[in-house]
């Protein structure tokens, strides 16, 4: 604390000293372990009900389809009425179908249609839940910490990626698969109870109600547009999503078939992915400076399309491995800045609409990005394809690269 008194830093971790975002960011950790153990044991139902590959690749696609069809006007919605409630609203419905599911699945009266029924309905909720809570670390932290309350958003997700699935294995060989379901419903509660207690926000009221929410999306995307740092690193983030991001659902034949390390490889490769996504985070997290760090971005996004390109080549497991950790690294770090730094250049009552076409770029593209390279893996094998994506993402991220120069660093 003397060195903070001294030197006037904010020290590490600035965002959580804020009293609302750190309420916030408890709940939210707790909702996204259970989240991924929901997602670990619906898969897992999924393939009990079907046998088939072919409908966890529809209920994967199931769960983008909402975002791309609502996540704009969720984003109008976001800047019309005050997050916090709208937040507290998504959360509270978010425990419905978890429920369902859950009672469904116990009274083993649960079939394949339902399944994909209640995932629309989750893609709906979070097609208006993601751009207002995006939107809503701006209102409780500012400026000067957003970036920090960003990459903690990304540290508390990418730390649940790694904790729930283990969660969700020993609650389902202790419990049965209906609990995680149920322990999902519930992880959502801590969200509405954080909100709840959250004080910060409310200055962010209202829009003009008299203005129509096809006007209000019109004007977002004319800012968008009208925006060429913004529309480069939105550009950006897309290309990611369909040729570069895919690489994780191609690990398992890296695994199978190029490097030989079956499934215990496929388990430290995803690993070493995330193990790279959470240092990146944490980095990230640490430090906040005011304004976007342009030139940290831009050698994020090379680093992460060149790590996956010697991982295309790499036939040595260990080496392969070193490859996902920097990839891991490149990725998260270049979404939190891309992130945070669009969100610097938007003005408040923007700000929700912006962020929803931050959403519909960054997973409505998903769905689209694993069927192209799981298609161009099975025409050119998944070497081939993953490394001539890569080349593709460097090369266009060269020319896009050279757009956000003279931003600042």
């Amino acid at each position: 604390m003397a060195y903070i008194a001294q030197t006037g830093d904010a020290g590490y971790f600035p965002a959580l000293r804020n009293r609302d975002f750190r309420l916030l960011w408890i709940g939210q950790a707790i909702s996204f372990s259970g989240t991924w153990m929901h997602a670990t044991a619906q898969g897992w139902l999924v393939y009990s009900l079907t046998k088939s590959p072919l409908y966890l690749g529809i209920v994967s696609a199931t769960a983008a389809l909402p975002i791309m069809l609502f996540s704009l006007l969720g984003g109008a919605v976001a800047d019309r009425f005050r997050k916090r409630n709208l937040l507290m609203l998504t959360q509270a419905l978010s425990t419905l179908p978890a429920m369902a599911i859950g009672v469904l699945t116990q009274l083993g009266m649960i079939r394949v249609w339902e399944v994909i029924l209640f995932v629309f309905l989750f893609g709906m909720i979070n097609a208006f839940d993601v751009p207002a809570r995006q939107s809503f670390y701006a209102e409780l932290v500012g400026r000067d910490t957003l970036q920090s309350a960003v990459a903690l958003n990304s540290v508390a997700f990418n730390g649940a990626r790694v904790s729930g699935p283990v969660i969700a294995g020993l609650t389902i060989a202790w419990l049965g698969l209906p609990a995680c379901f149920y322990l999902n419903a519930l992880s959502f509660l801590a969200v509405v109870l954080a909100l709840y207690k959250i004080h910060a926000g409310r200055k962010a009221a209202a829009q003009d109600q008299k203005t129509g929410l096809a006007r209000q999306i019109s004007e977002g995307m004319r800012f968008v547009g009208g925006e060429p740092a913004i529309r480069a690193t939105l550009s950006m983030v897309g290309l990611f999503s369909l040729f570069a991001i895919p690489f994780i659902t191609l690990l398992p034949v890296f695994a199978a078939k190029v490097l030989g390390s079956g499934p215990r490889g496929f388990g430290i490769l995803m690993g070493s992915a995330g193990a790279g996504a959470l240092v990146g985070a944490v980095g990230l997290a640490m430090r906040s400076v005011p304004g976007p760090r342009t030139s940290l971005m831009r050698a994020s996004s090379m680093v992460f399309p060149a790590s996956l390109f010697f991982f295309a080549l790499s036939k040595n497991f260990y080496l392969s491995s070193l490859c996902l950790v920097i990839a891991g690294w490149g990725l998260i770090s270049f979404l939190a800045l891309a992130n945070s730094s669009i969100q610097l250049k938007t003005s408040d009552v923007l700000r929700g609409r912006v962020m929803s076409v931050y959403t519909l770029v960054f997973l409505g593209l998903a769905p689209f990005g694993n069927l192209l390279m799981g298609g161009a893996a099975d025409l050119f094998g998944s070497p081939d394809a993953l490394a001539g994506a890569s080349v593709l993402c460097m090369g266009a991220g060269l020319l896009i690269g050279r757009k956000l120069k003279g931003q600042a660093a």
